[in-house]
């Protein structure tokens, strides 16, 4: 049965102390252990409720581990709305609190609680209700409050354990909430991952394929790399990478634009300074600011694999391995800028001879700004040039050279890498034609 309880007033705030009462049943919710708060001590709880008298009449809230429930009083929304603060855990609402005449005109009995949960989405709620108002305290509950009371059958052990019941709801609630964006943003990832890492077309090549992708951050979404590799009608072998400034969705969006953009460009038999102004333009038109910009390499095989054209547009240069020689980079003077940053720039296509067997690696800057140690020196081409030589000089070839070269990147900047990487690999086996 519940009992006054005399209380000290240090402006709205009210602390209540132990009252001796007998112990009470609460239904089946008695047998369950009482959750503790998060950090195992006392509980505050604001109370809103149009009291004339100025007081909130409430049983002993001494908690099985003898912790305490301080209460704060709030006698309307505005008052509520100051004294809502950090350190509240909990917020028990009276419904029978009068709503505005807005809300009593058009019927709505929850106008109260609604009000609450809109100012307070991250407080576990309380509804507190009559006795004989049982369809209201569940339609409370269906709109979001953690559980109801009746105000008749209020007692210290019950009102303690409800509200400690419903701190623990509210942060069940949340992290199922947490799960579920996380799955979302999962298959958000997943769908741009398919966006940005395609399947290669090359059906009828003699030439190998392997890419590999890691992204900078643990956990990070998707960053602007991207990459394709497809072979036209005319048996050309066209292979790109690109880099968009940046992290996140938009610019994984954007990077997905550029390489749809550059495939159906492709097919449609442009390429070099031609095929690049039209995706700056692309570019320009889709970019969230004027501040975005995109590094590209494109490179298109001729059908005999002997020979390429390649084109930099603010991108490091592809590796070349030919057989029995060291990898090397290969040419890199006169590229042109990166996409985004002149309105009227050119990218001149070089010729290069790349013989009757080779590897092509084509990478991120990701892949070369990784520190080297504690001294702060960058990778840098050069330095990669010699990583993967000393890896071909063990052995490694395809995707195991890949894997190797991403790790040895990580491990040598001591851990994740700030930018992400993204590289691919071009194989043609041939000792002769």
């Amino acid at each position: 049965m519940s009992v006054p309880v005399p209380r000290q007033r240090t402006g709205s705030a009210v602390t209540v102390g132990p009252i001796a009462a007998a112990p009470v049943t609460a239904g089946p919710i008695a047998a369950d252990p009482v959750p503790e708060s998060a950090g195992g001590g006392d509980l505050t709880l604001l109370v809103i409720e149009d009291d004339p008298a100025g007081t909130f009449t409430v049983p002993e809230l001494l908690g099985a581990a003898g912790t305490r429930v301080r209460i704060r009083t709030a006698r309307n929304l505005t008052e509520a709305e100051r004294l809502l603060t950090d350190d509240i855990h909990c917020i028990l609402v009276d419904l029978a609190l009068p709503g505005s005449a807005r809300d009593r005109a058009e019927g709505d009995e929850l106008a109260v609680l609604r009000h609450v949960l809109r100012i307070a989405p991250k407080h576990a709620v309380l509804a507190l209700t009559a006795d004989a108002d049982s369809e209201r305290a569940a339609e409370a509950v269906r709109v979001g409050a953690q559980d109801f009371l009746h105000r008749d059958e209020l007692d210290g052990r019950v009102l303690s354990r409800a509200i400690r019941y419903a701190v623990e709801r509210k942060r069940a609630d949340s992290a199922q909430v947490k799960l579920a964006e996380s799955r979302l943003r999962a298959q958000e990832n997943a769908r741009l991952e398919r966006g940005l890492l395609p399947t290669p077309l090359l059906e009828g090549s003699d030439l190998r394929f392997a890419a590999r992708y890691r992204p900078g951050r643990s956990r990070a979404l998707l960053g602007g790399d991207f990459y394709d590799t497809v072979r036209t009608p005319d048996g050309t072998v066209h292979a790109m990478i690109g880099d968009v400034c940046g992290h996140g969705p938009d610019e994984a969006a954007l990077g997905v634009e550029l390489r749809i953009a550059w495939r159906a460009l492709t097919f449609a038999g442009m390429c070099g300074d031609e095929l690049l102004s039209t995706l700056q333009q692309v570019l320009e038109h889709e970019r969230e600011s004027d501040e975005i910009f995109a590094t590209l390499c494109t490179v298109d095989i001729a059908p005999d694999g002997r020979r390429a054209g390649l084109c930099l547009a603010g991108h490091p240069s592809p590796l070349i391995v030919r057989k029995g020689r060291p990898a090397r980079l290969l040419p890199y003077e006169n590229g042109g800028p990166a996409l985004g940053l002149l309105p009227r720039a050119r990218w001149p296509r070089r010729q290069v001879e790349l013989g009757a067997a080779w590897s092509l690696m084509m990478y991120t800057d990701g892949l070369i700004e990784g520190r080297t140690g504690p001294g702060g020196d960058r990778l840098g081409q050069d330095g990669m040039v010699d990583m993967v030589n000393r890896q071909l000089a063990a052995g490694l070839g395809g995707e195991a050279l890949l894997e190797a070269a991403v790790a040895e990147v990580r491990e040598l900047n001591g851990g994740d890498l700030t930018d992400d990487v993204a590289v691919l690999l071009l194989d043609r086996d041939r000792s002769h034609g």
